[in-house]
């Protein structure tokens, strides 16, 4: 016969919450973002399931949500928008935060001294209040002009040519992964405190 407190104990025992970080990302910064949020989401105790939108599979048998996409032309990507409109029911009916990644460099200003966090919520973030999520973050990415094709590389290689262009969008990753880190840990704790 076992202990009873073992079986006590045993008896008290509730699974962890499951979470979907679902992301939306053309280059890969914001795929990085993602899987570390997932990463400290799990180290936290969490059961925590990362896949590009596209990707997600049975998305209403989880607890809690995190979803973000990468910022192009101050929206988000239109695989995200999607993911959201699909989806916006159960969303709103669970625990969400939203992410944004876009904004390159190491200044919070930008030259015409606006706060560039501020001016990276993506258009559709108004809506996406609608839904209740528990805080919407904008992370600094990554640039690698190699990377991009078509009108996207074309106007970058374009815009390239002018100096202020070039310090308005330096290449680098500018992810601040103690930021992230730190991020994930305050989802964490409201999904188990």
């Amino acid at each position: 016969m076992g202990s009873p407190y073992i079986l006590m104990t045993q008896g008290a025992h509730q699974p962890a919450m499951k979470v979907l970080v679902a992301y939306a990302s053309k280059y890969g910064a914001t795929e990085g973002i993602a899987e570390s949020l997932g990463t400290k989401l799990r180290e936290m105790g969490l059961r925590a399931d990362v896949a590009e939108v596209g990707e997600a599979k049975d998305v209403g048998s989880y607890d809690a949500y995190v979803v973000g996409s990468a910022v192009y032309m101050f929206h988000w990507m239109k695989e995200a928008r999607r993911f959201v409109a699909k989806n916006k029911t159960v969303l709103a009916a669970h625990p969400l935060w939203l992410f944004s990644s876009g904004p390159v460099g190491t200044n919070r200003t930008d030259s015409k001294g606006r706060d560039v966090i501020a001016s990276s919520e993506p258009k559709e973030l108004g809506e996406y209040l609608a839904l209740k999520p528990r805080d919407h973050k904008v992370f600094f990415g990554a640039l690698d002009g190699s990377k991009l094709t078509g009108t996207t590389g074309f106007f970058y290689r374009m815009a390239r040519r002018s100096e202020s262009a070039r310090k308005e969008m330096p290449e680098g990753d500018f992810r601040d992964w103690k930021e992230i880190e730190a991020w994930a840990g305050e989802i964490a704790r409201a999904l188990t405190g």
